[in-house]
């Protein structure tokens, strides 16, 4: 849609809420298609969005925020008081209610939850005690279950009585438990309604389902679900009582982020984050916190080159390649760390795989070192008509490819081990380490050839 009818949107919201006519505002977001809201809103100021949620009904306030990326429902939830948060993910499945909660910050999310329903905030304690990447803090809670001891005709009656609470539950399963509550079978609904009243849940129910830990990893969902077609997985903790359902389609949203969360560490976003709606402090705070860090590094690296100034300034030709040999390792290695991330994220390595990962990185880089130091060593020979020059630029080249592939393809897998973000933290160390030793093996083979190098 053209910019100036997305305009036009913000500045009909404007009057709006300038107006305070909630039942207006309500039919004119409805009326908005769903894929501009977002930036509709994104262009309010802070209290005009506050506002804006304020003057809506709940239910229509809560599917607003729900729409939302969950930043941005983040952002505007930060602005409303506790109560009306409260009431707000009250409204919302409890997934999304959890992973609001857990971005809103400790103190915040304490204030709503002490606001919240005492049911309510049972549940919303209870899943926040799962890390957001595991089974357990992708699920949702409105799930189904029944005694294997009951029939088809109990069910069918329990449906019916509680059809208003139910109806807003995504129900592909019924989850059947034993007296002690563990999760023994599962029937498709269905089956359910196909059968005879009368008979009980124990002779129709599929026996020994697929479960999945409360705390098994995203890669370990993605997996199971590549394996299963199911639409959703019962969840189970260490008694294997049922505590939630995970869906497919909540693991591939979480396969997504967490993508997009790496793309943007990777590209020095601390906390992997970012939205220019968020308070410039915030947002200086997280960028500094990198470009911090790669001030040092590169620091490290400029030192090389200063204690070799004297080289430098004699084989002057040197720095036309210093560059080249920096960023055409530093790509070597960058596609050694793709690999790798991209390795680790399907569970096809572990940091306990780190020399069998070097074994195999080292000989792609033997083959490209060789191949660009020739090419690179060939043009800086013909350059400047002297064969040494190609030798010293082309020599570090070589191996500087080499090292690069080595550090790329393992500097990940040794971040994992200790506990760091390899998305954060392996740009800044691979490029820090190709740099140092570029420039140093370019500067010191330059030095050692000195006469050569000035004879021509």
């Amino acid at each position: 849609m053209p910019e100036e009818l997305e305009v036009d949107h913000t500045e009909r919201l404007r009057a709006l809420i300038a107006s305070a006519e909630g039942k207006a505002l309500d039919s004119y977001l409805e009326s908005v298609p769903v894929g501009e809201v977002p930036r509709s809103i994104e262009l309010l100021e802070e209290e005009e969005r506050r506002r804006l949620v304020e003057s809506l009904p709940i239910g229509t306030a809560a599917r607003l925020i729900d729409q939302l990326p969950e930043a941005q429902a983040v952002e505007m939830l930060r602005l409303l008081d506790a109560a009306l948060v409260a009431r707000l993910l009250a409204e919302l499945p409890s997934a999304e209610k959890a992973d609001l909660l857990g971005d809103l910050g400790k103190k915040q999310a304490q204030a709503v939850i002490s606001a919240m329903e005492p049911e309510e905030a049972a549940e919303a304690r209870a899943l926040g005690k799962y890390p957001d990447d595991v089974a357990g803090g992708l699920m949702i809670t409105e799930f189904l279950t029944f005694p294997e001891s009951s029939t088809v005709g109990d069910v069918v009656q329990e449906l019916r009585r509680k059809a208003e609470q139910y109806a807003t539950y995504d129900v592909q399963y019924i989850y059947v438990t034993s007296p002690d509550h563990r999760l023994v079978g599962v029937l498709r609904f269905r089956e359910l309604l196909l059968d005879l009243e009368s008979r009980p849940l124990r002779e129709l129910m599929l026996k020994d389902p697929v479960t999945a830990p409360a705390m098994a990893t995203r890669d370990e969902l993605r997996a199971l679900f590549d394996r299963y077609p199911y639409f959703g997985v019962p969840v189970v903790d260490d008694s294997q009582a049922i505590v939630g359902v995970v869906r497919r389609v909540d693991v591939e949203e979480a396969m997504a982020e967490a993508a997009e969360g790496d793309f943007l560490r990777s590209r020095g976003i601390v906390g992997g984050e970012e939205l220019r709606s968020m308070p410039v402090p915030v947002r200086s705070r997280r960028r500094l916190a990198w470009l911090s860090i790669n001030i040092v590094l590169n620091l490290i690296a400029a030192s090389i080159i200063a204690a070799f100034q004297e080289t430098l300034a004699a084989v002057i030709a040197l720095a036309v390649f210093l560059p080249m040999l920096s960023d055409m390792s530093g790509a070597s290695g960058n596609q050694a760390v793709a690999v790798s991330m991209r390795e680790l994220a399907m569970g096809l390595i572990q940091p306990r795989d780190a020399y069998r990962v070097w074994v195999r990185e080292i000989a792609v880089g033997a083959i490209n070192g060789i191949v660009l130091g020739a090419l690179v060593g060939c043009l800086a020979w013909f350059w400047k008509g002297n064969p040494y020059l190609g030798l010293v630029v082309g020599g570090a080249l070589c191996i500087n490819v080499m090292v690069a592939v080595s550090a790329g393809g393992t500097i990940p897998l040794l971040l994992k081990r200790l506990h760091a973000d390899p998305a954060v933290a392996s740009g800044p160390i691979l490029t820090t380490i190709t740099d140092m030793c570029g420039f140093f093996m370019a500067l010191s083979f330059a030095a050692a050839l000195m006469p050569l190098l000035k004879s021509s």
